[in-house]
């Protein structure tokens, strides 16, 4: 409602992916139940455009997010939902974060038609994942098996498993759990054997800085606790420099009144794993800290590496 009671119209900008409109669909109802009118427009990103190329090798920096905040910054939409892990770490100017919502699984799912589990997969077997930080884990675990790109939406990747282009394909349990397509979901692999990214599971609702009215709209969808892990993860991300797309991990959770950090940087062929395990009150100190402390150990090493390789673009200055 508007300070004179009527209803305030909101309009939200989203990707056209099923997932993306189930996210937008899933906000706009919580705002109908609280009296406000709502509008989803449809926005086409550079990421949705580009579909036959693995991600990290296109690896521009917000192209899930761009067009949409051009939306947003021209006043056709009111606010945003964004994946938060689709979200660049550092938000474009004139644009802030009014809300991350209440976390769903922030793990991974290992999905396949014949395998109870990535330890079961014989030796040489393919699966699809297009995600560095997937890919790193599992070869240094499982040296021996072949990793091959996956793009597309969710109902594109389990149909080329049931397909059989894959014998297993890894993909967000959120994602999953979100658009019930939980059948193939053989395994949540553990965030010590698969750290997830950074703000996976995790919705961050988007609006122009400043706009003080939508934020006071949007307040009663902010999660402390899921506000304060990601801040954490994003400040590890954000100080390793990377994207969404390099191999970097991060997950942090409420332990014992302490938010606890566990994050990793990995070579994309999983010879090299540095992990980090640490506890703190302050979110940001936390996720700085734990990027310092691997940058020294040789994370530094890694992200050149990958950087130079082309694998994954560093974020534009």
């Amino acid at each position: 409602m508007n300070s004179n009671g009527n209803p305030t119209k909101l309009r939200i900008g989203s990707r056209g992916s099923q997932l993306a409109l189930w996210q937008a669909n899933h906000i706009s109802a919580l705002l109908r139940a609280r009296g406000h009118e709502v509008e989803i427009e449809i926005i086409h990103t550079t990421g949705d455009k580009i579909t036959d190329v693995a991600l990290a090798k296109v690896g521009t920096k917000g192209m899930f997010t761009k067009e949409i905040e051009e939306a947003l910054a021209a006043g056709r939409v009111d606010l945003a939902v964004h994946s938060l892990k689709d979200l660049p770490t550092e938000l474009s100017k004139g644009f802030e974060i009014a809300a991350i919502t209440e976390r769903q699984d922030p793990r991974d799912a290992f999905c396949s038609c014949h395998y109870a589990s990535f330890q079961e997969l014989p030796k040489g077997a393919r699966v699809g994942t297009s995600s560095l930080r997937r890919q790193a884990q599992l070869k240094a675990i499982r040296p021996d098996l072949d990793i091959y790109p996956l793009r597309g939406n969710v109902d594109t990747r389990l149909r080329k498993l049931e397909q059989g282009d894959y014998d297993a394909v890894i993909l967000a349990a959120a994602g999953l759990n979100r658009l019930g397509k939980t059948e193939l979901i053989k395994q949540i692999i553990p965030a010590e054997i698969m750290c997830p990214a950074a703000g996976q599971g995790a919705l961050g609702i988007e609006i122009r800085e400043g706009d003080t009215k939508t934020r006071e709209l949007l307040s009663f969808l902010n999660d402390p606790n899921a506000r304060a892990a990601t801040t954490c993860e994003r400040a590890l991300l954000n100080s390793l420099g990377g994207g969404c797309q390099v191999p970097i991990g991060a997950f942090a959770e409420m332990k014992n009144g302490k938010l606890h950090l566990e994050s990793i940087v990995a070579d994309p062929d999983g010879s090299k794993l540095l992990r980090d395990s640490r506890d703190g009150d302050d979110p940001e100190k936390l996720g700085n800290e734990a990027g310092a402390s691997l940058l020294e150990r040789g994370g530094d090493a890694i992200l050149e590496a990958v950087y130079g390789r082309g694998l994954a673009v560093p974020p534009q200055p």
